[in-house]
């Protein structure tokens, strides 16, 4: 193909992308990308980025996983979509949720699979209701859990919700880390829902006493705490789950990202007493046409057997020390990380924008975060080596130079 045809053919693309896909901001990358593999990311033209983001922790494994994709593929040749929520027993649901109650608390031994996190949420919160048989929620200033309007409900953060009023009544909103949550939690609440870790806010965790202290509280009002950890979850902080580092185990576990190992996969998990409310009065309490898709299943299951076979969590913590010891310059003021969770905080976001832009430029993909526009995010494949590493270290500080 001639350069002058292929540009064309690229303008063209950029074209229609920018006239028939819905867009989300005025000024999208725009970067056609053609492959993906391990870390990197290609584009039409052949240049390699690392995917520093690891596609908003889906890929925590990396892309175009060997055992994923011939997984994949045997998949698709049995069958793909038969009736996910209904009649039928499909094994790959079967076996993925059997393979994620192994690897968590007793308590956590019924999954509800959906098509994303932000409907996980949406189920989550409809479970807490109907368990409860109360209305009143509990969530935190500069929370995410999707953006549904009931999930939208929960976000903390009135900027993002203002313009899509009148969401879900009867949310209260605490400051993440602070007394205050003690106050709102009382009988009739139905769920306080809460990242360990809060992601967009730019990586904040708070104290194993303070997260204690809510678990508590929830227990003495009967009240249910939904955990999310469709970001953190599958080894990101350096733990299977976040939670176990706070040494609490949730009533409702969110789960999304990295749980289908690229494919589009949510669930939302509890005990099974728990998740039977939906069964009943009404029947169908809660149902999904695509969750739990076997072709998800089986890449999702493919993806964590790949993560656990490997030990990929073992080396986390190792790399995030890495790279808090070789991002130095004077422009960072200041970096918060819990494991390969990382916001490295500059003066402001016009900074902040301006080495991102640099960053990708010097083929390195990277983001900022919702409520902290002044922080860079870092969330690599775990993966990730530490060659690879010192790479995406001298990309950084060139960038910021």
């Amino acid at each position: 193909m001639m350069l002058n045809e292929k540009n064309n053919i690229i303008g063209l693309n950029r074209h229609l992308f920018l006239q028939h896909v819905a867009q989300t901001s005025d000024a999208p990358i725009g970067i056609e990308m053609v492959k993906a593999e391990g870390i990197y990311l290609y584009d039409v033209s052949g240049k390699k980025y690392i995917d520093g983001i690891s596609g908003f922790s889906v890929a925590n494994i990396g892309h175009s996983n060997l055992l994923v994709v011939e997984e994949v593929k045997k998949q698709v040749e049995q069958y793909m979509h038969l009736i996910v929520y209904g009649e039928f027993i499909e094994q790959p649901q079967v076996a993925y949720a059997k393979m994620l109650t192994d690897h968590l608390p007793v308590s956590l031994n019924s999954v509800y699979f959906t098509n994303s996190g932000t409907e996980a949420t949406e189920g989550a919160m409809k479970l807490a209701k109907r368990v409860t048989n109360r209305s009143k929620i509990i969530s935190f200033k500069k929370s995410y859990h999707g953006s549904t309007q009931g999930a939208l409900s929960v976000m903390g953060d009135e900027y993002w919700r203002n313009a899509f009023r009148p969401l879900l009544p009867n949310i209260y909103y605490a400051e993440f880390g602070s007394e205050n949550v003690f106050e709102l939690i009382d009988d009739i609440t139905a769920c306080v829902i809460m990242e360990m870790v809060q992601a967009e806010a730019g990586i904040i965790a708070p104290s194993k006493e303070w997260i204690q202290a809510v678990r508590k509280k929830c227990n003495e009002h009967q009240v249910l705490m939904i955990v999310d950890e469709i970001q953190t979850g599958f080894g990101r902080t350096g733990s299977l789950w976040a939670f176990q580092q706070f040494d609490i185990v949730p009533d409702i576990l969110l789960l999304g990202k990295a749980l289908g190992g690229g494919m589009p996969l949510g669930a939302f998990i509890a005990d099974r007493q728990l998740m039977n409310t939906l069964t009943h009065n009404p029947v169908l309490g809660h149902i999904t046409t695509f969750g739990g898709h076997p072709v998800s299943c089986t890449a999702g299951k493919a993806a964590f057997t790949f993560l656990l076979n490997e030990n990929l969590i073992n080396a986390v913590k190792q790399k995030e020390q890495f790279l808090l010891q070789q991002l130095q310059h004077p422009a960072i003021k200041a970096i918060r990380s819990v494991g390969l969770f990382m916001a490295i905080e500059f003066d402001s976001f016009e900074t902040n924008h301006s080495i991102i832009q640099r960053c990708i430029k010097n083929g390195f993909i990277t983001d900022w975060f919702l409520f902290a526009p002044n922080c860079m995010r870092i969330a690599l494949p775990l993966i990730v080596t530490f060659e690879q590493l010192q790479n995406v270290v001298e990309i950084i500080l060139k960038s910021i130079e």
